[in-house]
């Protein structure tokens, strides 16, 4: 697995719908206007270098409830044979070496898929997650972990289609040789916040889109909210997955509020901590917004939080779990 050095990039002809034009979905990536020449691969030109590296924090609890909460629905997708899209907003590089250089300067899997790999009493819907992991270290020693591309790739089928982009440079390039072999997986390099108006709707008439940004600027949960009301208008029946930090409750009081008034037929969160919410200044926590989540997923949740909660808690752990947009009744 190498993270920095090129690979073939899947054919682009894969992802154009009827009436796209292949100019016009790189132009959407881009994020150019219509007409606009801009090169596929190039972020845009105002905007600065990203210095977010994953690698730093592979396996660390918050990737722990994202993974495991894409891995049921990519389960509970699976209860029926037609096929659905993956879209994955900023995928990373997708795969990890927890005993490499980055992940070894902070250490943060320990405290997180590093307490689950041996557990001997996980409920039964985190086992499909857990069974990735060992399949990927068959040795017994844990070191290799997925990003949500790799676990995406690896729990998805043969009639499932997956669109992957990184816009970081050098990540994005190791993403496309981590991927490269695979037909299904279309990787991109343009700007991750375009994903929704340059590839919905998908010809697949279910979709499952990730958006989980590396929260480097001020105005991103903004940003999410502003990405899932263009992926439910465009397609309604899209289940949007947004991850957020929790380092400080009262700024994510407005992203609820706002999140309340989105565009999202239903929308249940999900939160997990491992320090109590109200402290400042470090991550206590991480929670997810999924639009449209599928039948048994929240009963599944009921059951696994508490669990882990319990075995990833830091200084003390807690869990969340409720409707911010309720369905509504006919």
């Amino acid at each position: 697995w190498n993270e920095a050095s090129l690979g073939p990039t899947p054919g682009l002809a894969s992802i154009i719908e009827s009436g796209d034009t292949r100019g016009e979905v790189e132009r959407r990536l881009a994020g150019a206007a219509p007409g606009v020449q801009a090169g596929y691969n190039s972020p845009p030109a105002q905007e600065p270098t990203m210095n977010y590296r994953h690698a730093f924090h592979a396996g660390n609890h918050a990737d722990v409830l994202k993974h495991l909460v894409l891995c049921r629905l990519f389960a509970l997708l699976a209860r029926k044979d037609a096929p659905y899209a993956y879209l994955d907003s900023h995928a990373g590089v997708g795969l990890y070496d927890l005993q490499g250089d980055q992940a070894s300067r902070t250490g943060e899997w320990r405290e997180g898929i590093g307490r689950l790999w041996e557990a001997t009493d996980a409920p039964e819907p985190l086992l499909d997650y857990l069974e990735v992991i060992r399949a990927m270290n068959p040795d017994g020693v844990l070191r290799h972990y997925p990003g949500s591309p790799e676990l995406a790739r690896l729990q998805t089928r043969e009639q499932d289609r997956l669109h992957l982009n990184e816009k970081h440079p050098d990540d994005g390039q190791a993403l496309k040789e981590n991927m490269a072999g695979d037909r299904r997986v279309a990787v991109h390099l343009g700007e991750g916040w375009h994903l929704p108006r340059a590839l919905l709707p998908t010809r697949e008439k279910r979709a499952v889109m990730l958006i989980d940004p590396p929260f480097e600027k001020a105005d991103e949960l903004e940003r999410c909210v502003t990405a899932l009301n263009e992926a439910i208008g465009r397609m309604r029946q899209t289940i949007v997955v947004v991850w957020y930090p929790i380092k400080d409750e009262r700024q994510l009081k407005r992203f609820y509020r706002d999140m309340e008034k989105s565009a999202a037929p239903k929308l249940l969160r999900a939160e997990l901590f491992v320090h109590p919410a109200d402290e400042a200044g470090r991550l206590n926590g991480s929670g997810l917004l999924i639009s449209n989540p599928p039948w048994g997923l929240e009963e599944e949740l009921r059951a696994l939080l508490p669990w882990l909660a319990e075995r990833l808690a830091q200084s003390q752990g807690s869990w969340r779990l409720d409707w911010l947009i309720a369905e509504q009744q006919p």
